[in-house]
């Protein structure tokens, strides 16, 4: 793919990936025996960095204080993010991209604004115990008294509660359409009810939140009433493509290392990588790297040019579907190659073997992705989920 980049595309991955080659892989193994976390100055260090590099906000227009990273640059960035375990990865910061668009002066300033600059931290409050991939089918309310509105229900799974100050709640409106309002978290009756165990070890928790009676003016509703699918179906694209660049760095990074060890590694008088059973787990894992980094590149570089709408739903969830279940296929045989270094936590491949299982669940379920595929097949046709027509 070199020969279609730019050379500024090619010095923003150089510079990513040194950055995790030099400040995030070292620390993998700390992070791992201590509940996922980092001593503060390590991580008051790496955003530092960041910042110096110019990729603070990595997905946000320069204009407002991001780095105005093109989506091509970003999969970039993002790929090279996915080779660190632990989600050391995700000191890269990437607010939400479409809220510039609809936010109000208000909310700019009290939230957009200071997140982009990395002052404040969000989180999102929409998956509930009995709905996950449907979002239609979640059951908190969203009340409007007057010149203020009520948000009452229990979300499941609210990524980095514990490292944020404000969360976007989504809950529906009395007519059942949706609507997302912010709230910061001290506000009176929000309250984590647990905070469940995960496969991983990330320092981001994922607890359960209740909001009792939560008030907040008017003034905290994004966009319209009605908008709140409109704003997640949006999220859900950008985040479906970011998990596809991740999931490819993951497999680099575990092919890498798993090619190594086959190298270095004897049985029966010749290195692993002589014997066709480890070395055909490698092809075939290079393979369908490669296939999924096509796939993902392409599909940002459409973006870039403007792809239809419609198109890029399809797409992106074609590239989480191929590109997680590839990932997870790759750790597979990684634990496998490493034999029984490949169980323990200090190895790599154990890491990535837990902590890439829950990409083909968060952000819609490789179910969920291969539905949405289908149904673009079926309503639209072949030309155009492949991006061979605009629809």
């Amino acid at each position: 793919m070199s020969r279609y980049m730019t050379a500024e595309d090619l010095a923003i991955q150089a510079q990513a990936r040194a950055f995790v080659d030099e400040e995030l892989i070292p620390h993998e193994i700390e992070a791992e025996m201590n509940e996922g976390r980092l001593p503060e100055g390590v991580k008051t260090a790496q955003k530092a960095r960041i910042k110096e590099m110019g990729l603070q906000a990595f997905n946000i227009e320069a204009e407002l204080g991001g780095a105005g990273l093109t989506c091509f640059q970003q999969v970039l960035v993002s790929e090279q993010a996915g080779r660190a375990t632990n989600a050391l990865g995700w000191v890269f910061d990437a607010p939400a991209a479409w809220l510039p668009k609809v936010a109000t002066e208000h909310q700019m300033k009290t939230w957009v604004l200071p997140a982009i600059r990395g002052e404040r931290k969000e989180c999102y409050a929409i998956t509930e115990e009995f709905a996950g991939s449907d979002v239609d089918a979640i059951q908190a309310t969203v009340t409007k008294d007057g010149d203020s509105y009520g948000l009452d229900g229990v979300k499941w799974h609210v990524t980095s509660f514990n490292h944020a100050d404000h969360v976007f709640f989504q809950g529906k409106l009395k007519d059942g359409s949706h609507a997302l309002l912010v709230s910061d978290l001290d506000n009176p009756g929000i309250s984590v009810v647990r905070t469940p165990a995960y496969m991983h070890t990330y320092a981001a928790h994922h607890p359960i939140v209740a909001f009792d009676g939560v008030r907040v003016p008017k003034a905290n509703l994004i966009g319209e009433e009605g908008d709140g699918m409109r704003f997640a179906y949006e999220w859900f694209r950008y985040e479906r493509l970011m998990i596809a660049a991740r999931c490819c760095g993951a497999a680099r990074r575990l092919i890498d290392e798993a090619s190594a060890f086959a190298q270095q590694r004897f049985a029966s008088g010749k290195q692993l990588s002589e014997h066709q059973a480890i070395s055909f787990m490698l092809a075939d894992s290079v393979t369908e790297l490669w296939a999924a980094q096509l796939m993902t590149y392409r599909l940002a570089q459409g973006i870039d040019d403007g792809m239809n709408v419609k198109t890029q739903h399809a797409q992106c969830s074609m590239a989480k579907l191929y590109a997680s279940e590839m990932a997870n296929r790759v750790a597979d045989r990684a634990v496998q190659i490493f034999g029984g270094r490949g169980y323990m936590r200090e190895n790599v491949a154990e890491r990535f073997y837990r902590e890439l299982r829950v990409d083909r669940i968060w952000e819609g379920t490789s179910e969920i992705q291969r539905i949405i595929t289908a149904d673009q097949l079926f309503k639209r046709g072949l030309s155009a989920i492949l991006g061979e027509e605009q629809q």
